[in-house]
């Protein structure tokens, strides 16, 4: 690798926003992309051989994740972490079952904190690395909720907080970290959640700025929840 290459990690990145927002990075000069997900095979169809761009298949819920992901790094210094994978969860109250919450959980809270803790001597150093987490609206504090979202909105919220609490864990280290609570993005999953609803942005307009934000957004904000939106939801 050249070592004036940023290298960043992007989770969820087979489809949605994950993968435009590899495509975006990959549009910056000088930036090499972890591309992170169980599938990566509609990333793979969709982008051309690009030498700058690593697949590894990945699952997050499984319990050596995180170290599996450092082990490839390998001493590499990590430019940012784009904690993007995500799962919706959409029950009807009185419905919800322990397993499909602890999913939920796992995927949305547990597996980014797992990454962060794991991959800090990567980001630490000068200039900072940058953690950027991809919150929803829906766990933005007091903005509108929606039924059968309760564990999905939840989970959003706790990574929200945690985005707040590494930029605390961190500050000694050079490590940032920000939260982005992006509102309606045209994704199967917004489809699945709201069907029939026209999103305000498309998968590669959010993956265009997250890509911007990852690169440069640790030079403006640390321990921030900042809601990207023009809509609700």
């Amino acid at each position: 690798m050249n070592t004036g290459e940023r290298l960043v990690v992007v989770t969820g990145a087979g489809r949605g926003v994950g993968a435009a927002t590899v495509k975006a990075l990959l549009g910056h000069p000088g930036t090499r992309v972890i591309a992170v997900s169980r599938d990566l095979t509609g990333l793979r169809n969709s982008v051309e051989a690009e030498a700058r761009l690593e697949c590894f298949p990945l699952d997050l819920q499984a319990t050596e994740a995180a170290m599996r992901l450092r082990g490839h790094i390998g001493d590499r210094r990590l430019h940012a972490l784009v904690n993007n994978a995500g799962v919706l969860h959409k029950a009807e109250m009185g419905t919800h079952q322990r397993l499909a919450l602890e999913k939920v959980f796992l995927t949305n809270a547990i597996a980014p904190l797992e990454l962060a803790q794991a991959l800090a001597p990567m980001l630490a150093g000068d200039p900072p690395g940058h953690i950027v987490h991809i919150g929803s609206m829906g766990g933005f504090q007091d903005s509108a909720k929606f039924p059968g979202l309760v564990a999905y909105s939840a989970s959003k919220a706790a990574l929200a907080c945690m985005a707040q609490c590494l930029a605390e864990e961190f500050k000694d280290q050079g490590i940032r970290s920000n939260c982005l609570a992006l509102g309606s993005v045209d994704t199967d999953m917004l489809r699945h959640a709201f069907p029939g609803f026209k999103a305000a942005a498309t998968a590669e307009d959010m993956g265009r700025f997250i890509a911007e934000f990852s690169l440069y957004g640790h030079n403006l904000f640390n321990g921030k929840v900042i809601p990207v939106s023009s809509s609700t939801p």
